[in-house]
C-alpha cells in the first residue's frame, strides 16, 4: 500500500507538469488576448506542480531526504511560502511586469535574469522567475526581515538556508548584480532548472528503490527524468531583460524568451564576489 501511495504522488506530479507545460504553450496565443488570464494560468498551473511536488515530499521524506539537497529544500519552502501567503513574496516576473498598474513607468528599467545551465547544454523554453532579494527575506535570519518563516531555532533556519544559498550559487548572482549594477529588486533567478533538478533526483532515487512509473504522464516522463536530464547547480546562464520602447508596445506577447539577450560578461582578475550574508 505504501509503495502505491508513493506511486500515486510520483504520477499526480507527472500529470501537472504536463499541465503545466501546455499552459506554456498556450501562453504566448492567450496572452495577446487577455494577459491577465495567460499570466494568472501560468502561475496558478506552476504552484500546482509545487503543490504535487510537496505531497511526493509528504508521501516519501523517509525515502529520500529533501532537506539535505539545496534544490529541494528550496522547492519544499517555496511550496510552503506559497501555500500560506502571510506575506507579500515570490509574485513572478510575468505579473510584476505586466499586470502593475502602469508598465510604462517601467521603461529604461533593466532586469538580470539568472537560470542555472542544464549539463548537457540544452535550454528549457520555460521559466519561472522570481526575486532573489525574497528568497533571502523568507529563508535567511541575518536578514532580519519581516517576512521570515520563523519556525525553529534560528542556528537551524540559517544553516538550512545556508545549504541552499552555497548549494544553488547565489553568491555568483550577487557578485554579477553588484559588478552590474543592477538594484536587488530587479535581479531574477529562474527556479524551472532548480526544479527540473530538484525531480531528477528524487525520480532517480524513488526508481532506484523499486517505485515504478505508472499512468501515461509519469511513464512520459520517467526516461527523461532518471536518465537524460541533468542541471548544472554550480554554472548560470544571465540574461538583461530591458524595458523598451518596443517591449512596451508589444507587451507579453513578446516574451521573455524572446526579448532577453543572453549574455557572459568577462569578470575583471581584481573583482571580488560579495560576502552570501552581507
Amino acid at each position: 500500500m505504501e509503495k502505491e501511495i508513493v506511486q500515486r504522488a510520483v504520477s499526480r506530479l507527472a500529470n501537472t507538469m504536463r499541465i503545466y507545460g501546455e499552459e506554456h504553450l498556450r501562453y504566448k496565443g492567450l496572452v495577446a488576448v487577455d494577459r491577465e488570464e495567460a499570466i494568472e494560468n501560468l502561475d496558478r498551473a506552476w504552484e500546482a506542480t509545487l503543490e504535487a511536488f510537496h505531497t511526493l515530499y509528504d508521501v516519501s521524506s523517509d525515502k529520500f531526504d529533501y532537506f539535505a539537497q539545496p534544490d529541494t529544500s528550496l522547492l519544499i519552502a517555496l511550496r510552503n511560502a506559497l501555500h500560506h501567503r502571510d506575506h507579500s513574496l515570490f509574485s513572478s516576473l510575468l505579473p510584476e511586469l505586466w499586470l502593475c498598474e502602469a508598465p510604462e513607468q517601467l521603461e529604461g528599467a533593466a532586469f538580470l535574469l539568472a537560470g542555472h545551465k542544464s549539463a548537457g547544454g540544452e535550454r528549457s523554453r520555460m521559466h519561472h522567475f522570481v526575486k532573489l532579494e525574497d528568497i533571502y527575506s523568507r529563508l535567511d535570519p541575518s536578514k532580519n526581515s519581516p517576512e521570515l518563516l520563523r519556525l525553529g531555532k534560528t542556528t537551524d533556519i540559517q544553516k538550512r538556508f545556508n545549504l541552499i544559498a552555497e548549494g544553488l550559487g547565489f553568491k555568483k548572482v550577487l557578485a554579477e548584480a553588484q559588478a552590474e549594477r543592477y538594484p536587488e529588486k530587479q535581479v531574477y533567478l529562474d527556479i524551472m532548472p532548480i526544479f527540473i533538478s530538484g525531480v531528477v533526483k528524487v525520480f532517480k532515487a524513488l526508481k532506484s528503490l523499486g517505485i515504478e512509473f505508472k499512468g501515461y504522464d509519469a511513464k512520459a516522463y520517467e526516461k527523461c527524468f532518471t536518465e537524460e536530464l541533468e542541471v548544472d547547480l554550480a554554472s548560470f546562464e544571465f540574461k538583461m531583460l530591458r524595458m523598451n520602447m518596443i517591449q512596451l508596445y508589444l507587451g507579453p506577447a513578446l516574451t521573455i524568451n524572446e526579448a532577453a539577450i543572453i549574455y557572459d560578461r568577462k569578470r575583471e582578475p581584481c573583482e571580488e564576489e560579495p560576502d552570501l550574508v552581507s
